[in-house]
């Protein structure tokens, strides 16, 4: 009986290992979201990064046919023997994520290096923070906080962050230099 089965790949190879079995006439399933436009190019990522799923009866096809694809990792198992999933479980991703395509897609957020935000939920909700990281939709991105004079790494989610008001981003103090480099003080004029 064939089921629905999760198989992990490489970064960037899910379309790959997709193509693959679709050669050996296996059916996938690789979930994508298109991003909102931001620039002049939209783009479908995939909704889970390095997830997709296959369908497969392992009675009639060995695993170890599939085990070998280029770009796969493994095929998700709990003490070595892959774990099935419920059609429903598909069907439902499959609704939300045509119902998400449907309405514009993934909100895309664009925030670049060195913009201020602001943290709205978890532990640091309402720091003001320096963006630093990337930002996709299945990230975690990193943030620069200001905390006792020192600027300390923070990762959080980038449906937490929000653009700072414009007060705040008028309002960031700079600390001025005090090297030129390799140690060597400026000398106050």
């Amino acid at each position: 009986m064939k089921r629905w089965y999760t198989l992990y790949t490489k970064p960037n190879a899910e379309h790959q290992v997709a193509a693959s079995l679709q050669e050996r006439r296996i059916q996938t399933y690789l979930p994508e979201i298109e991003p909102r436009n931001v620039g002049s190019k939209i783009r479908r990522m995939p909704f889970f990064p390095c997830y997709l799923f296959m369908k497969v009866d392992f009675e009639r096809v060995g695993l170890s046919s599939v085990q070998w694809i280029p770009g796969l990792r493994r095929v998700v198992a709990f003490d070595d023997h892959p774990v099935p999933l419920p059609d429903e479980v598909i069907d439902l991703i499959r609704r939300k994520l045509s119902r998400s395509n449907a309405v514009g897609g993934w909100p895309a957020r664009a925030f670049h290096p060195g913009e201020r935000v602001r943290i709205t939920d978890g532990p640091l909700q309402g720091l003001l923070a320096t963006f630093e990281g990337p930002s996709t939709p299945g990230d975690r991105v990193r943030v620069l906080l200001a905390f006792l004079g020192q600027a300390s790494r923070a990762h959080v989610a980038v449906s937490d962050l929000e653009k700072a008001p414009v007060e705040a981003q008028v309002n960031a103090v700079k600390r001025p230099r005090r090297t030129r480099g390799r140690g060597r003080r400026i000398k106050n004029i």
